[in-house]
């Protein structure tokens, strides 16, 4: 059984530019958490508007 399989060499990974890792690191870190911040206070605002 003879099967005709190509696998790609990891080494021609064509898309990945890793010139600015810590910038995109950084970039990421800081975005997500001013998301959850964004998140968890507005949610303590409908908590409060909802007690009322």
């Amino acid at each position: 059984m003879d099967t005709n399989v190509r696998t790609p060499d990891p080494r021609e990974h064509v898309n990945e530019e890793p010139r600015n890792d810590l910038g995109d690191l950084m970039t990421g870190f800081f975005g997500m958490t001013t998301f959850m911040f964004v998140v968890f206070f507005g949610m303590v605002i409908i908590k409060f508007l909802m007690s009322e």
